[in-house]
């Protein structure tokens, strides 16, 4: 059952990203900019730019540039980025651990602070604590991205003084050795404490300005399910047992609650990973959404698919990683 559940996964996975290699293909080329023309520059001639076109795969019928995109993609190469003048992988490989490392930082935030603060306000429904999480959740679904990333850059940096803005170091420290690319990581692997301790410094702001939002979401979600749970049978049966109302709601309650917070897991990673577009050109963070944005912006088609691609490949598997996770927290979906 478990090969042919992971086999349907791979198979729509494949399904999925042919579909968004077509319509992102097809969208990119009908931007009216002439990546050719721009490289060449605005004094070339017609025939170097048409000399340019061939060498970068952008002539001929859009079928016949999709047949030779999808050959090269195959082959695992993703094409050349106009805007770099590197390969797509290689400029992927380089940014996207940065983003990684800021949507996972965001994903922790939002669970840590989320979950407690919707299972503390459905355990006491209608309190000051219940009316303080409605509150926050309802700011936090509210106030777009950006503008909370431009306030908390006016308050942390410019009037604080006390959260960097831009960049995973500060000037002066060099990046630990190379492990997973998570520069947090990778110092207290080095045992370089000083420099973990100025790359989580970096990225508090980023990470609490992107989890704002999901924070939201899980408290709403958790405290809806929670109230759901705490009025079944077996809830009152535990409590008639004589069970304090912790045990009742930690033992019995939360389990069967977080359900439906799984359901959602999976599609805030999907929400982290696009949202930091935004935050990191805001913030300058330099992980793969300020690289997607510049490309966005230089007309780079090779750059905008590659990166789309690789989304939609990490959006699809953190989903199917959620289903199998649902076995774990309920028996029942696991005998089924």
């Amino acid at each position: 059952m478990i090969a042919q559940f992971v086999l349907r996964r791979l198979l729509g996975l494949l399904a999925v990203l042919a579909a968004i290699s077509v319509m992102t293909f097809v969208l990119a080329r009908v931007v009216p900019k002439d990546p050719a023309r721009l490289i060449a520059g605005p004094r070339a001639n017609q025939q170097a730019v048409e000399a340019l076109r061939e060498r970068l795969g952008l002539s001929g019928t859009l079928a016949e540039q999709y047949v030779r995109y999808v050959s090269g993609l195959l082959r695992g190469d993703l094409g050349l980025s106009f805007s770099t003048k590197r390969p797509v992988l290689q400029d992927i490989q380089t940014f996207l651990p940065a983003t990684a490392e800021l949507t996972i930082a965001a994903l922790l935030i939002s669970l840590l602070i989320g979950l407690p603060i919707g299972i503390a306000s459905a355990a006491w429904k209608d309190s000051l604590l219940d009316y303080a999480g409605r509150f926050l959740s309802t700011l936090g679904l509210s106030l777009p991205p950006f503008w909370v990333a431009l306030v908390g850059q006016l308050v942390g940096y410019y009037l604080l003084s006390l959260l960097p803005v831009g960049g995973r170091l500060s000037q002066g420290v060099s990046p630990p050795p190379t492990v997973t690319g998570f520069y947090v990581l990778d110092s207290a692997l080095a045992g370089q404490w000083a420099t973990m301790i100025n790359a989580l410094w970096h990225l508090v702001l980023p990470a609490f300005v992107l989890s704002f939002g999901v924070i939201a979401v899980f408290v709403r979600i958790t405290r809806a399910s929670m109230l759901d749970v705490l009025h079944h049978d077996y809830i009152r049966v535990a409590r008639a047992k004589g069970l304090t109302e912790r045990a009742v709601v930690l033992r019995h309650a939360v389990r069967n609650a977080l359900i439906p917070v799984l359901t959602i897991l999976g599609l805030q990673v999907g929400l982290l990973m696009s949202g930091s577009f935004l935050i990191e050109s805001i913030l300058q963070w330099p992980g793969l959404g300020l690289y997607a944005a510049n490309a966005l912006l230089a007309a780079d088609y090779n750059a905008t698919m590659g990166v789309t691609l690789v989304l939609a490949t990490i959006y699809t598997v953190a989903n199917a990683l959620v289903d199998l996770a649902y076995g774990l927290v309920d028996p029942r979906l696991r005998t089924a």
